[in-house]
């Protein structure tokens, strides 16, 4: 028998977005209030107090997301050892993810279905892999694509080496659909809830959204129209994806659809 294992393919790909897809919170600032109440009690609940109310005060500013980010890691997190941060990560997962609501059940369900069909599912979040990777390993996900801190002699420096929001998913979600040439990405998924997982949705053939946010909807809404005209045309080929080439496609179900 051959030492070398030979890898299976999965029968097509499953990209999740993971904060209000497939968890009911925003994991980032959910570990920050347990992870700094654990470390340093009360004052640990007004610091936590203080740092959401900055980045609300960001966030109503317009400051973009993938900016939001970054400053989360610089003000959060940095000079945190980063076991430490795994060791707490696991620990609140153990607390919330027992909780009846931290899982999006339809989301969950949802995964579940692909994966009794042979598909591999890929969470790709702006958390990082302190909260993430339990989730991960708790659906069974093929692999995490998280935000990734710059980490200096086992300590968290408050930089981003690679941030997984907008753009940073849709070049993560190409790359991994690059690792697998045999799937025709035109027959995967992608689950987001906000706008900013619209460069996720636009490499695959069949977008999702979880919840009613607006600006998701009138996404998919013109992808779908993009697909009909197409359709009516007889065109074999559009470019809504996200190499920004033409692709040759059988326009057909499924295809850059409204989600159910």
């Amino acid at each position: 028998m051959s030492s070398t294992a030979t890898r299976t393919e999965p029968a097509y790909l499953v990209f999740s977005d993971v904060d209000e897809t497939l968890i009911d919170c925003k994991s980032v600032f959910d570990f920050l209030h347990f992870a700094l109440v654990r470390l340093h009690g009360a004052e640990g609940e007004t610091l936590y107090r203080t740092t959401r109310s900055r980045f609300e005060t960001m966030a109503a500013a317009g400051v973009a997301r993938a900016e939001l980010n970054r400053a989360y890691y610089r003000t959060a997190w940095a000079g945190y050892r980063a076991q430490r941060l795994t060791e707490l990560g696991r620990a609140w997962f153990a607390q919330r993810g027992a909780q009846s609501g931290f899982f999006i059940e339809e989301t969950l369900d949802a995964l579940r279905r692909h994966q009794a069909q042979g598909a591999a599912v890929v969470l790709v979040s702006g958390s990082f892999g302190a909260c993430v990777n339990p989730i991960g390993e708790a659906v069974g996900a093929a692999r995490v694509l998280s935000t990734v801190p710059v980490v200096h002699q086992g300590v968290l420096t408050g930089e981003v080496d690679q941030s997984m929001i907008g753009e940073g998913k849709r070049a993560a979600v190409l790359r991994v659909l690059a690792e697998h040439p045999s799937l025709d990405p035109q027959a995967c998924y992608a689950y987001g809830d906000h706008p900013s997982d619209a460069p996720m949705m636009d490499c695959v053939g069949n977008a999702r959204a979880v919840g009613d946010d607006p600006g998701l909807h009138t996404y998919l809404a013109q992808r779908a129209s993009t697909a009909a005209r197409d359709r009516i045309r007889g065109a074999a080929a559009f470019t809504c994806w996200s190499t920004g080439r033409a692709e040759h496609l059988v326009a057909g179900p499924g295809v850059c659809a409204r989600a159910c």
